[in-house]
């Protein structure tokens, strides 16, 4: 399956209809989901891969990669009604997730890849790297997208090493949320952002970056 399909499935799946500020929730655009798990399938990171998606949603994290021929992917949501409208878009595509409702620390076993959008920690502090630690904690690989600055690249570095984990590659991405919160005056918002891949317990890199990937100097 091409990229560009897999957004058109994406594309077709609800969002969160009712996310929580208090869990810093938003609704990852289509083509952005495409984006970061098709990254991670040509890594050879989701086909025949368990998957882990923290902080799942709506689920389309999952879904994407149960598309790309993951042999599992479980998510974990703390929202109901996020969870809720998981179970929704399983069955609008015709994939099964095993979906859990509660708390990330719920989550235990071992994986082959996590992939998640965590909250960015810009009102809870230290959300980012509760999710972090906990993806380091049971998986090989980790795909975890994070808003972009100099600041947050600098903390995340050493809190990741400091975790057990080594960021392989950052890619710079442009995600789009709609209006989301009361506060919020447009449609819609282009947040810049950086996905990274981190290799967990002396894991080493597959070869060379690839689509506009760099790792850190």
């Amino acid at each position: 399956m091409k990229r560009k399909h897999l957004a058109i499935l994406l594309s077709r799946l609800e969002p969160n209809p009712e996310p929580k500020l208090k869990w810093e929730s938003y609704n990852i655009d289509a083509e952005s989901a495409a984006e970061m798990v098709y990254t991670a399938f040509l890594y050879g990171d989701i086909k025949g891969k368990r998957i882990a998606d923290l902080g799942c949603g709506s689920g389309i994290l999952g879904i994407a990669a149960m598309l790309l021929g993951a042999r599992q992917a479980v998510g974990v949501e703390i929202d109901r009604t996020a969870l809720e409208t998981a179970i929704i878009n399983t069955k609008r595509v015709g994939v099964r997730i095993d979906l859990i409702l509660g708390d990330i620390e719920c989550i235990v076993g071992r994986f082959d890849t996590v992939l998640m959008n965590p909250p960015f920690g810009t009102w809870k502090r230290g959300f980012d790297v509760k999710f972090l630690k906990k993806a380091i904690e049971i998986s090989d690989v980790v795909y975890s997208l994070h808003k972009r600055s100099e600041s947050v690249r600098l903390f995340l570095r050493r809190e990741i090493s400091r975790m057990g984990g080594k960021i392989d590659w950052l890619k710079e991405m442009t995600i789009t949320i709609g209006r989301t919160y009361p506060f919020h005056k447009k449609m819609r918002y282009q947040i810049e952002a950086d996905l990274y891949r981190i290799l967990v317990g002396g894991r080493r890199d597959r070869g060379k970056t690839n689509m506009g990937a760099t790792r850190p100097s």
